[in-house]
């Protein structure tokens, strides 16, 4: 049977149908789901403890190697989580194709930059904890 046969013919002159990245964006989403089932506690708990010692302490405290790395990776699956939730509510409600497209790149513009800025900023006190 031919794929056609399932599609109505306004739905074939359209265009219109899956854009095949559905499944994707819901395992992905679930996967980052999943690390911050782990990464948030640890986060929670580390900051809480970390910022009763004052600035000093909670410098000294992300400057450590398993904590940048994990503040990182906490850091990369919240925002990844984010642009996976935005692009999805972006697709679904916008109907305006220049303002969705507007919107997609924006998105992922500012997911770049708050990661790029987390990033750099653990880094930092990272190497200057070796200083």
């Amino acid at each position: 049977m031919a794929k056609s046969q399932y599609l109505t013919p306004a739905k074939v002159a359209r265009g219109l149908g899956s854009a095949k990245s559905g499944t994707t964006d819901h395992i992905r989403q679930r996967v980052t789901a999943i690390a911050l089932a782990f990464l948030v506690p640890w986060f929670l708990f580390s900051v809480i403890s970390a910022s009763s010692a004052g600035y000093d302490g909670a410098a000294e405290w992300a400057g450590k190697p398993w904590n940048a790395i994990l503040l990182i990776l906490t850091a990369g699956a919240a925002f990844y989580h984010m642009r996976i939730g935005m692009q999805i509510v972006i697709e679904d409600y916008i109907a305006k194709t220049g303002t969705r497209s507007a919107l997609l790149i924006l998105n992922s513009f500012a997911v770049i930059a708050l990661f790029v800025t987390v990033a750099l900023s653990v880094l930092k006190l990272w190497i200057g904890a070796g200083a």
